[in-house]
């Protein structure tokens, strides 16, 4: 009986034995085969940027200078208009290279001024004179500043004069470096400047005095497209010359149209801010006004000016090159006569006075 106990508690024991082996590797399992079950997430990949290459800076691109500032629109305005013109001759430039800016009426606290027109030497070569004028404003009259360019531009319609016909210019053009005179507009000394050439104006614009644009009684004009289009190119303001010519005026008592009557006896100088001696002419029906220099005769075809010339022709200029310098021979030198011989002089005579010494 006890064998039979003790055998069956082996049976159970090797029984029990095997089925905690069994759990053992069981638990041993497990995790593997829940491993093997379980997606596993890719390793995450983290991107490095390749070291950054040296890369040399770009060159400097070329700037070009700024363009110059552009002259005011309007410099001063005034409660009333302009006196109208004065009449007056032109006097001839006073040597090449000089151009005409015709004159015009100022403000000032004194009122209305006159700056005699006067002759320029522009800032550079291939500039023209666009001449300020006075234009009707918000009630009042406002005076545009003149300005130097490649083209003239709008000046208000007014006719100045001399070439300034109220459109464009016609006084002259520049031929090549050197500036050629229009002699059928522009009052020259042939004798002295000899690039010239005569082109006979036609006047398409209303001769008159009024020396401002818009309002009561003034000029009704506006600019055209060209001229639209010259006043977007870059412009050159006065020269310092031609702002002391101004400055001079305004300190002239005499030049004040409240003194003069709206007949300046300095209406017109051969050069900027000389007032005064040979060159300076005065307006018609001044009172003391000076004479204005007689010039040459004029060639043919060729009428003297005054204030109001007869306007444009649409020729071309034609370029009158000076004569060429004829040749003079040298005079034949003169005959001088040979001089008269030197008379030889005479030896002293030594007898009397040897007989002299033998008689003493």
């Amino acid at each position: 009986m006890l064998e039979s106990v003790y055998a069956m508690e082996d049976v159970q024991m090797s029984r029990l034995s095997r089925n905690l082996g069994m759990l053992a590797a069981a638990s041993i399992l497990t995790p593997w085969l829940l491993a093997g079950c379980i997606v596993q997430p890719a390793p995450r990949v983290v991107y490095q940027a390749p070291p950054p290459q040296y890369q040399p800076p770009p060159p400097p691109q070329y700037q070009p200078p700024p363009p110059p500032a552009p002259v005011a629109e309007v410099e001063v305005t005034a409660p009333e208009p302009p006196p109208p013109l004065p009449d007056y001759d032109q006097p001839p430039p006073p040597d090449e290279g000089y151009l005409w800016t015709p004159g015009y009426w100022h403000w000032g606290p004194g009122g209305y001024y006159w700056v005699p027109g006067t002759w320029v030497q522009p800032p550079a070569v291939g500039l023209l004179w666009t001449p300020g004028y006075w234009g009707y404003v918000g009630g009042g009259y406002g005076w545009h500043v003149g300005y130097w360019g490649p083209h003239v531009g709008f000046y208000g319609g007014v006719n100045y004069g001399f070439g300034y016909v109220g459109v464009g210019f016609y006084g002259g053009a520049w031929q090549g470096n050197r500036f050629a005179y229009n002699t059928a507009v522009t009052n020259v000394n042939t004798t002295v400047i000899h690039n010239t050439y005569n082109t006979t104006v036609v006047n398409n614009v209303t001769v008159n005095k009024v020396s401002y644009n818009g309002g009561t009684g003034g000029v009704a004009a506006q600019p055209t497209a060209q001229e639209r289009a010259y006043s977007q190119e870059s412009h050159v303001p006065p020269t310092p010359v031609q702002t002391a010519h101004v400055q001079q005026a305004a300190a002239n008592p005499a030049l004040f149209a409240k003194a003069n009557g709206g007949h300046p006896a300095i209406a017109a100088t051969t050069r900027p801010a000389v007032f005064s001696g040979p060159g300076v002419v005065g307006a018609h029906g001044a009172t003391g006004a000076p004479t204005m220099p007689k010039a040459p005769p004029a060639t043919a075809g060729t009428p003297q000016q005054s204030g109001a010339p007869k306007a444009y022709a649409a020729k071309p200029p034609q370029s009158n090159p000076p004569p060429p310098p004829k040749y003079n021979p040298p005079p034949p030198p003169k005959a001088n006569p040979p001089p008269p011989p030197k008379a030889k002089p005479q030896a002293p005579n030594n007898k009397n006075n040897e007989g002299e010494g033998r008689d003493k």
